[in-house]
């Protein structure tokens, strides 16, 4: 069930911004996501948030300036999602830029699960290093940093997860860890490491290595931090904003890393246009796919090669594990929503599912789409190790998954053997003969958190656009802003009459519109059935490219008979 609301517009807001001189539709966009000030648009690199309120970022870049002064061995441990893979580059290059001997391994998730653990510490010890670097974990790895201490190796953690009760004895950056003051509590991984790069370099033109003159220029890893910060669908904040707009600049200059070129030339997208979508719905899953269903050092690798060839080479590898990966997801799909067709899902609060023989490296993308589907929170287990399953779960708005799970693991011990993540996704793993025990617990929790009217689906729109507004220029500029998790690209909503459609591609509607005395062309994805010949519909606007011609087009994104 759907229900379409208009975004609030704070009158104040949407006056001042008026007065700061942005049009009518600008100031009512802004002032719906809570922009305050046209000062919150400019995403210049100065309006960052400065370093020195990122708890211990200013230790670590001591420590770090120490170790690359006695010539230690640094080693990065990696997550092998896309945050993770770009947050290791970053980490690599940006300290060998700054001097550093450095190194990296990534778990294979099959193998080792997810974070520090005294098993990856075991591998990482084989490479000799004086100090192991986390990116993207580390918070929640207090039996790793214990092993990695008895085994003489000194750990420093750069993460973004929420911690849990107790944290590990080592020297941690992560803006979410008691007492940091941190404003913005949303950086990813990429971002945390770049910060903790930024204060390294300020300590080293303090200690005399280089002035500013000869300092390395950070800025070249903007366009790793951009993807990494999108691809992890943190909230898109005026930091993060800043972060990904810089990073982009570089992309559609051509000033980015061979292998971010490479991704976008195997997927087929201009890099030039390179925009917010580009990078979670394209650059992204090719990247993500290598720790679905391989190893993220391959991933990696195509982020770290320093040549064309070797780039699409890698980026290749990458675009066939995607397309294999979207071949497993559709198969579990189709058993997943086989499994649900005997159960009606609108008398649930949640969705918990498991097969065994279903691929643990695609059951978060699978709780993805389901979520998506039927609007509750959806938990998909895979077989883990001897017995063990383990999960990854999506929530909805107003229900904090880790919370919740939390909530779980403290009613009933030993029931989750454990689990982590965030507000709106989250792992865990369990014993498989308990299966039937968590969806009961889960289920039970949710019904204790959450009211029926958060199950409803909530479609926000910016309301009516007049048709004489509805044109290329205005899907130009939309285009140009840094859309994304909590900075949602805009959609409208209004009335058209369907003057004519054709099914192509067997799957999709190519539409003419009309309204207002206006003709558009349109294009409604994933559906094959003829529609009304009058609809009520929420849109967004797009500037499409076909054989060097630019053209506007609607997309559809919901539709109900008018």
């Amino acid at each position: 069930m759907s229900q379409i609301v208009t975004r609030e517009v704070p009158a104040e807001l949407q006056h001042k911004l008026l007065g700061q001189g942005l049009t009518p539709l600008q100031a009512r966009l802004y002032a719906a996501r809570g922009i305050a000030d046209s000062e919150e648009l400019d995403y210049g690199l100065k309006g960052l948030l400065p370093y020195q309120n990122l708890k211990n970022a200013e230790a670590m870049a001591c420590r770090l300036a120490d170790a690359i002064a006695a010539k230690q061995r640094l080693l990065v441990v990696a997550d092998y999602d896309a945050d993770g893979a770009t947050a290791c580059a970053v980490a690599v290059k940006g300290l060998s830029m700054l001097g550093a001997t450095i190194g990296f391994i990534v778990p294979n998730r099959f193998e080792y699960g997810y974070g520090l653990t005294p098993e990856i510490v075991e591998l990482a010890a084989q490479k000799r290093p004086d100090i192991i670097v986390t990116v993207d974990n580390g918070i929640a790895s207090v039996a790793g940093v214990d092993a990695a201490k008895a085994r003489g190796i000194e750990v420093l953690v750069t993460d973004h997860h929420l911690p849990g009760d107790t944290l590990p004895d080592a020297l941690i950056v992560n803006p979410n860890q008691p007492g940091c003051e941190f404003p913005s509590k949303n950086l990813a991984g990429v971002g945390v490491m770049f910060y903790v790069l930024m204060a390294l370099r300020v300590e080293m033109r303090r200690r005399g290595v280089f002035d500013e003159q000869t300092q390395p220029n950070l800025g070249v890893l903007l366009d790793l931090v951009a993807l990494g910060t999108v691809a992890d669908v943190v909230r898109l904040d005026r930091n993060n904003r800043t972060l990904v707009e810089n990073g982009l600049k570089r992309m559609r200059a051509g000033r980015m890393a061979p292998g971010i070129a490479a991704l976008f030339r195997v997927a087929g997208r201009a890099h030039y246009k390179a925009n917010t979508f580009d990078l979670g719905f394209t650059l992204g899953p090719r990247l993500n796919a290598a720790g679905r269903l391989d190893d993220m050092s391959l991933g990696i690798a195509c982020l770290l090669a320093s040549n064309e060839e070797q780039a699409v080479r890698l980026a290749q590898e990458l675009d066939k594990l995607n397309r294999e990966r979207r071949g497993i997801e559709a198969g579990m799909q189709d058993e997943a929503l086989a499994a649900l067709s005997g159960i009606d899902a609108g008398n649930r609060y949640t969705l918990t599912l498991y097969r065994d023989d279903w691929h643990q490296g695609v059951v978060g993308i699978v709780a993805s789409r389901l979520k998506e589907r039927f609007h509750r929170p959806v938990i998909v287990f895979a077989p883990g190790d001897e017995g063990e399953i383990k999960g990854s779960g999506r929530s909805i708005p107003g229900f904090h998954l880790r919370d919740a799970l939390d909530l779980v693991y403290k009613r009933h011990p030993g029931l989750i053997l454990k689990f982590g993540g965030h507000t709106m996704a989250a792992g865990l793993s369990l014993d498989e003969s308990r299966f039937s025990e968590f969806q009961q617990a889960f289920e039970a929790v949710a019904r204790e958190l959450m009211d029926e009217k958060q199950l409803t689906r909530m479609i926000e729109t910016d309301g009516s656009l007049p048709a004489r507004d509805v044109n290329l220029q205005l899907a130009e500029t939309l285009a140009a802003e840094v859309w994304g998790q909590g900075f949602p690209v805009p959609y409208f909503h209004d009335q058209f009459m369907v003057v004519n459609q054709k099914l192509v591609g067997d799957k999709h509607l190519k539409l003419r519109l009309a309204r207002e005395g206006c003709e558009f062309d349109a294009m409604l994805f994933n559906h094959a059935d003829w529609l009304p010949d009058r609809i009520q519909a929420v849109y967004q606007l797009i500037a499409n490219e076909w054989q060097g011609r630019k053209e506007l087009q609607v997309y559809l994104q919901h539709w109900a008979a008018a």
